[in-house]
């Protein structure tokens, strides 16, 4: 019942309530996913923006006057809001994966419900009671908790949803859109990738360095964007593996709400047992092991799911680590000849979320990114997002775009309205 402008100063009221309570959101996100502290501050720190900018967008979407090629009528177009969205977000980063669904769905005027993951559902309980109290409006947005199949497959299949969006595994993805298919929901996947860090010769390789250890370690791995496979151009191969083998070596590693620390734990026990997994996979597969490549057993790292930072080189673009999401502090290096065999090698692969490319050369820049199938390539450096930018995949890698100016129509349906003014005359289906 908002008007547009109202629900644009809901949402620039929700933005100053994170942005007081960002270092206490944080904090839960910590405790309950292990990532480090001062990535989760800079995430939850950054969120407001999202408010900010759809609050400010909320009322500039605009309908049209269509100038018809029929006498008599009037034809204007109108936005409407898709209607209940069902929210579910993975265990990776909450809040910020929630803000980026949950801010353009405000501001088109959906209401909302979210299914948080079952390992992380403290952070979202709390942002959805602080949300409240900054007077977003009672039904407004809803939290339901709970595994899959008891709270995540009945809201997907519930017939008041009219959309459905998701980020996660790919496989899980696919299960969300056959369900959403059958009763015809407007569906967004942000899923998986496998995405290729492509360093050539000519590239500044100082920089280089810090932009694949911090685009594959520096979130444990744990990002659907991680950088997990290193393209190096042959000629600068062995140097520079070894740059990278040295300084991920002196990574500390600890307690994440520790400033210091620089690669944390892997949040769940399964998701731990799943990267030693791939590591004992890449073994047999004949990768050859250049750092790391077992559990932490530091002592600073205690009894936790801690994975030391692990590089392959030696692998064959085919093998599973190279082929399959680990989502861990798992890196597999592949040498490639010239940039026709690094696009070739970046592109096969079913996912296309991500991708770098390390170059001097502009005109390398612009061919790779026209050439490399993904949803974003960065060039001379890695993982940057912001609110204003679309993000999303293709192929494996999800359906429809998150962030900037277009995200909101996800959330709208056009609506066309016809007016005979009184003078039309004829069948007005009969052009003349």
């Amino acid at each position: 019942d908002l008007t547009a402008s109202a629900r644009g100063a809901v949402l620039r009221a929700l933005g100053d309530a994170i942005a007081a309570n960002a270092e206490r959101l944080a904090q839960l996100e910590v405790r309950d996913n292990g990532k480090l502290y001062s990535e989760m501050y800079a995430q939850v720190s950054y969120l407001p923006q999202w408010f900010y900018y759809y609050g400010g967008l909320a009322d500039k979407i605009e309908g049209n006057v269509i100038p018809l090629d029929k006498k008599g009528y009037f034809a204007y177009t109108q936005k409407e809001p898709v209607g209940v969205v069902a929210i579910i977000t993975p265990w990776n980063s909450p809040l910020m994966l929630l803000a980026w669904k949950l801010a353009p769905a405000l501001a088109a005027g959906c209401t909302v419900v979210i299914k948080p993951s079952e390992y992380t559902s403290a952070s979202t309980v709390e942002f959805a009671r602080l949300l409240h109290e900054a007077g977003l409006p009672p039904g407004v947005m809803n939290v339901v908790t709970g595994f899959g199949h008891d709270a995540g497959e009945p809201l997907v299949t519930h017939p008041l949803v009219r959309k459905v969006s998701f980020t996660g595994a790919d496989s899980t993805g696919r299960r969300i859109n056959e369900a959403a298919a059958r009763d015809l929901k407007h569906v967004s996947l942000e899923l998986g990738g496998k995405s290729p860090n492509i360093v050539f010769a000519d590239a500044d390789l100082d920089s280089a360095v810090n932009g694949v250890v911090s685009g594959i370690f520096a979130a444990t791995g744990q990002t659907c964007i991680a950088g997990s496979r290193l393209l190096v151009q042959n000629s600068v191969h062995d140097s520079f593996v070894q740059r990278v083998v040295d300084l991920a070596a002196t990574a500390r590693m600890g307690d994440p709400m520790d400033p210091a620390t620089q690669v944390g734990p892997i949040t769940t026990p399964v998701q731990h047992q799943k990267v030693l997994d791939y590591i004992d996979i890449a073994h047999a597969e004949g990768a050859t092991l250049a750092l790391g490549g077992h559990a932490a057993t530091r002592p600073e790292c205690g009894q936790g799911w801690f994975v030391e930072p692990t590089i392959f080189t030696g692998v064959q673009n085919s093998m599973r680590i190279a082929q399959e999401e680990v989502f861990g502090p798992v890196l597999a290096v592949i040498p490639f000849r010239d940039e026709d065999e690094a696009v070739e090698i970046a592109n096969d692969v079913r996912f296309g979320l991500g991708a770098g490319a390390w170059t001097s050369s502009i005109g390398r820049a612009f061919r790779m990114a026209q050439r490399i199938r993904s949803g974003t390539v960065w060039v001379n450096t890695y993982r940057a997002v912001s609110y204003l930018t679309p993000f999303g995949g293709v192929k494996d890698s999800g359906i429809g775009r998150e962030n900037g100016i277009d995200a909101i129509h996800a959330y709208l349906e056009d609506k066309c309205v016809w007016i005979n003014t009184g003078a039309a005359t004829g069948n007005p289906f009969v052009l003349r």
